[in-house]
């Protein structure tokens, strides 16, 4: 009698354990599974010269810039704007660079400037915005 409680007590605490630790207890029986997932993985980042029809990047995703270089340029740029059209126009060249939103009151005053060639170049990039 004593052999049947503890038989159905040590049931009992498996079945419990495998309930309360399903997770690490997938893991273990998925850990042979992982190793094939893993090489699929890496064969499919392997073949660089598919076509994904899905897959593109905007211009400004394949610029990545630490943020010391985002804000010395960002400051460069406000300093330039306050000097001469050709001072403008190198500031835009930052602007166009950097591409973010942070730029954009930099190109507002462009939008009000008494030169074409820097209302058309500050219109062109906010453009990029929309």
């Amino acid at each position: 009698m004593l052999n049947f409680f503890t038989i159905i007590f040590i049931i009992f605490i498996v079945i419990l354990l495998l309930i309360l630790k399903k997770r690490s207890f997938r893991k273990l029986i998925n850990k042979g599974k992982l190793h094939s997932v893993k090489l699929k993985k890496n064969i499919k980042n392997n073949n660089k010269f598919s076509s994904n029809k899905k897959s593109f990047l905007y211009n400004h995703e394949t610029k990545k810039y630490s943020l010391f270089y985002k804000n010395s340029q960002r400051n460069k740029m406000f300093s330039l704007f306050q000097g001469n059209t050709e001072d403008k126009l190198i500031a835009l060249e930052i602007a166009a660079e950097l591409s973010d939103k942070s730029t954009l009151s930099i190109l507002r005053q462009g939008l009000r400037d008494m030169s074409p060639e820097v209302v058309e170049i500050s219109a062109f990039l906010i453009g990029k915005f929309k």
